[in-house]
């Protein structure tokens, strides 16, 4: 008998399995390489590379309670070239994932779930303190399910989440994906890091935060990939890098946030890092409650923390309070031209209802905004630019983290919640309607159909190597899958197009379960992992 089950009181529809699980979001086994048949329209001759979706995806089948958050990673990746494409799906083989399948049984506690009632609990903790003490489990390799997302980074590709280190990632010419270990550039054991890195491909600099049930509760700190040479291996779970210099530069603990907060993404302008202190709270002291140690204060109030760039320790960093702003992800920050750098704008999802988050996702309604930021001030001011409910969104990553100058971008792309956390669409934002009484600055929509649903989008640029090309030149990517037939498929849309027309679709051999982020990887770096 696992530890808890038999103890649990009765299952919230939150945490319960038979409801988490049920439908698409049930998981599926790997995957190899396998060939897929292109149905709709053809794949564009300049998409070559590979479009890897991250995800939770449980190893074991839960017998006690389980939070969509809870699930293993496994990646999905859709590898093109030459207009055929090939279809994968693997675990991330994290310490996690590698103890527990050895062992044959979940080993290492789920943060989101295990913790209902006090019995259960207390069950729990006892076996997995039992574990380390007897050597059976090793703390100092991490927790982490790198479930999350993916992110590009000195000629690396890894797989994130922000409770454990980045882990490797590389795809085989034929389009396996296999996992190289654990990144411990970054830091000591038991170290965490955001799974929203921001790096800056024009500076090579890397930023990047990780948040502590202690204090300081919050520490910013910056890395220069460029400064990466080669790897090496140092046992089966494990990969360290040989550096000039180190890799990691100078941590910046931040001390004013006063409480543990969960905060998931942050945005980074030419000068400034903003980062946002939401209603969302840790409180270890529920464990003992037996309650999850996450949950919203109502009594809170919102914030914005901005600190300048390249800051040495906090003493530069201001708090701004901002009542209803509870951002889980943030799209992008430039700082405007026109106002003498005077001003920081963020285009950000604000969660309503934020009471919902970790209960009742189908209540949740997404406002995208955009917010601007008083420098001297020290003010803010919101405006919504759609009535849709959106989250994940992105833009052109060429677009994304610029420093040399001061740089905005037109266009948004993001998926419509409705409800959450399904996808039913996706739309196309422009940024240059937004005025003070301008309303809902939507320009393309495409909904999936009746029981079709996707997931984020990710924009590709037809021309990437062209800094002439438009900024909407490209094509947006996803995953769909259609609940009625139980077919998934890969699409890619025309990002110009007013209705963000399919070019092509392509049968998946196996179901995609619903999951979190992805990206796109140029066949050109693929050949370099």
């Amino acid at each position: 008998m696992r530890p808890g089950y038999g103890v649990d009181p009765p299952l919230r529809p939150s945490i319960d399995p038979s409801h988490v699980l049920s439908g698409n979001f049930a998981p599926v086994g790997e995957l190899p390489p396998t060939a897929c048949d292109v149905v709709e329209g053809s794949l564009p001759p300049s998409l070559n590379g590979a479009y890897i979706r991250n995800g939770p995806n449980p190893q074991f089948i839960p017998r006690g309670p389980y939070h969509l958050f809870d699930g293993d990673g496994m990646l999905h990746a859709v590898t093109i070239s030459g207009g055929k494409a090939t279809f994968c799906s693997r675990f991330v083989k994290t310490y996690k994932y590698t103890l527990e399948r050895d062992n044959d049984a979940p080993v290492i506690l789920n943060v989101f779930s295990a913790f209902n009632g006090v019995v259960a609990s207390l069950a729990r903790c006892t076996v997995v303190l039992g574990r380390v003490l007897a050597g059976q489990y090793d703390p100092r390799h991490g927790a982490g399910r790198a479930n999350t997302s993916l992110a590009f980074f000195g000629g690396k590709l890894f797989a994130l989440e922000e409770s454990d280190l980045p882990y490797g990632i590389k795809l085989t010419s034929d389009g396996d994906i296999n996992t190289l270990g654990r990144h411990e550039c970054f830091g000591e054991p038991f170290m965490m890091m955001t799974a929203h890195p921001k790096i800056d491909m024009e500076t090579g600099e890397g930023f990047a935060f990780r948040y502590s049930f202690r204090p300081p509760f919050l520490t910013y700190f910056r890395f220069h990939w460029l400064l990466v040479s080669s790897w090496k291996c140092t046992d089966k779970m494990t990969l360290c890098c040989e550096i000039i210099d180190g890799i990691k530069q100078h941590e910046v603990p931040i001390f004013s946030l006063k409480q543990a907060s969960f905060i998931h993404d942050f945005a980074i302008s030419k000068n400034y890092v903003v980062f946002p202190d939401t209603q969302i709270v840790f409180k270890p002291g529920d464990i003992l409650k037996g309650r999850v140690p996450l949950r919203v204060d109502p009594a809170k109030v919102p914030r914005l923390g901005i600190i300048p760039r390249h800051a040495v320790d906090e003493r530069e960093m201001w708090w701004v309070d901002v009542p209803g702003f509870n951002i889980i992800h943030a799209v992008n920050a430039w700082e405007e031209e026109d106002d003498g750098g005077d001003t920081i704008v963020m285009v950000a999802p604000n969660t309503l209802a934020v009471e919902h988050v970790l209960e009742r996702m189908d209540l949740i309604h997404s406002s995208l905004e955009r917010i601007e930021i008083n420098l001297k001030e020290k003010s803010v001011t919101r405006r919504p630019v759609s009535a849709a409910s959106l989250e994940f969104a992105v833009i052109n990553p060429a677009y994304e983290v610029k420093v040399q100058h001061y740089f905005s971008h037109r266009y948004v792309y993001a998926a419509v919640g409705d409800p959450m956390p399904k996808i039913t669409g996706v739309v196309k934002v422009d940024l240059s309607l937004s005025t003070a009484n301008s309303g809902d600055c939507t320009v393309a929509r495409r909904l999936y159909g009746p029981g079709c649903y996707g997931g984020e989008p990710y924009f590709v640029a037809r021309q990437p190597d062209n800094p002439a090309a438009e900024e909407d030149d490209g094509y947006l990517i996803t995953y769909m899958h259609n609940e009625i037939t139980e077919d998934s498929k890969f699409l890619v849309m025309d990002a110009k197009s007013p209705t963000l027309e399919i070019l092509a679709a392509v049968k998946l051999p196996q179901r995609v379960p619903y999951g979190f982020h992805g990206i796109f990887v140029p066949e050109s770096h693929l050949r370099k992992l």
